[in-house]
């Protein structure tokens, strides 16, 4: 457990709080401040990312620094799939376009372990991506927080 202050909502989680946790987390990625986004874990925290396995915050930071410099223009929307205790299952997909102007889509599940104050301690992703074009791409929003009233994933067929 952190000596951090705690970072609501705590488990056990319902409906209402893993929503809610789903959203504080695509609103971070989103940022794409990668800093920030590593405080949401545990400072041991432990990821299995493809094939990267970064433990605690500065490996996920440098992890996060260099896939945000690859991946530009990244738009993601994460949904909730199933929660208990302590745990959160979430879908998700988010577009992205690389260095050379080429447009893809990724999609994928994560599996998330939060410890008593909040911070997730355990990250499992699973991610698929296929490039995609330009017409192709449903998430145009302005970079950073996607806005309320915008779809989310089933609304969109993904």
């Amino acid at each position: 457990m952190t000596a951090e202050a705690p970072r609501h909502p705590l488990p056990s989680f319902t409906e209402e709080t893993a929503h809610q946790k789903v959203r504080l987390a695509e609103d971070g990625w989103n940022s794409r401040d990668p800093a920030k986004v590593a405080l949401a874990y545990t400072p041991d925290s432990r990821w299995r990312n493809r094939v990267e396995f970064p433990r605690g915050r500065k490996e996920i930071e440098e992890f996060l620094i260099r896939k945000w410099a690859k991946e530009l223009d990244y738009r993601l929307i994460k949904g909730l799939w199933a929660y208990g205790g302590n745990r959160i299952a979430v879908r998700y997909a988010y577009e992205y376009r690389d260095d050379s102007g080429n447009w893809f889509r990724a999609y994928g599940n994560e599996n998330w372990e939060f410890d008593d104050n909040g911070y997730m301690d355990v990250r499992h992703a699973s991610i698929n991506e296929h490039p995609i074009s330009e017409a192709e791409r449903k998430f145009r929003w302005p970079l950073g927080r996607r806005p309320d009233d915008h779809p989310g994933l089933s609304d969109l067929g993904l």
